[in-house]
């Protein structure tokens, strides 16, 4: 699974490396980031969908 980040659509809520850090994190002015290259581990799975489906703005993508 993997997951990416529109910045265009992020607003810098924070719900996504709130709920899932070993997923996302943030930049130096707080919006969205993609750890390393966006692969999901088998373990961060749920967190990365957790952190997807509360995005306010729908701006993270998750592909199989």
């Amino acid at each position: 699974m993997k997951v990416t980040i529109d910045a265009a659509k992020c607003m810098g809520h924070g719900m996504c490396y709130s709920l899932a850090p070993n997923v996302f994190t943030d930049d130096d002015h707080g919006y969205g980031q993609v750890v390393a290259d966006g692969e999901v581990s088998p373990l961060d799975v749920e967190a990365a969908r957790n952190g997807a489906a509360n995005c306010p703005e729908a701006a993270i993508s998750v592909t199989e």
